[in-house]
């Protein structure tokens, strides 16, 4: 499998919030609803320790008797999230998210989180690549045809 020449850098979305695993459900929904973002990574000490999707979320808040006031991050959080590196290339990461059934991969230099790669990224890089074939094979099939729409 070779590799596209295109890395997540080119298409992750900058993540500039993440929550403290004490910190308690209610307070990351509110940060999801007021940033318009379904993914969170969580901090422990500094480091990451677990990713909060609001899938998870909501999961948690529909279960009987919890109460996401008193409940913390941390018991609904997924551990161990996939982390890469902004360089990491973009067919590699694709493949491994398709394969492990991931809604993102978290975009790590060191334990600084530099953003977050999605489902709805990778899908933007398919529609930009997609549109690239479309180009090419129009351009094949028809020079004419970009030659009047100059």
């Amino acid at each position: 499998m070779g590799t596209t020449g295109r890395t997540v850098r080119d298409y992750m979305s900058p993540c500039p919030h993440s929550i403290g695993k004490e910190q308690m459900l209610s307070t990351a929904h509110a940060m999801m609803r007021k940033w318009q973002i379904r993914h969170l990574p969580v901090l422990g000490g500094g480091k990451i320790v677990g990713l909060l999707s609001l899938r998870d979320l909501h999961l948690v808040e529909t279960l009987k008797d919890v109460d996401p006031r008193k409940v913390t991050v941390e018991d609904a959080m997924s551990p161990d999230p996939y982390t890469v590196s902004p360089d990491a290339d973009l067919r590699t990461v694709a493949v491994e998210m398709a394969t492990r059934k991931l809604g993102s991969a978290l975009v790590v230099r060191g334990s600084k989180v530099l953003g977050i790669f999605t489902t709805v990224d990778a899908l933007r890089a398919l529609f930009e690549l997609l549109d690239v074939i479309d180009r090419n094979q129009t351009r094949k099939t028809s020079p004419a045809i970009e030659e009047t729409r100059s």
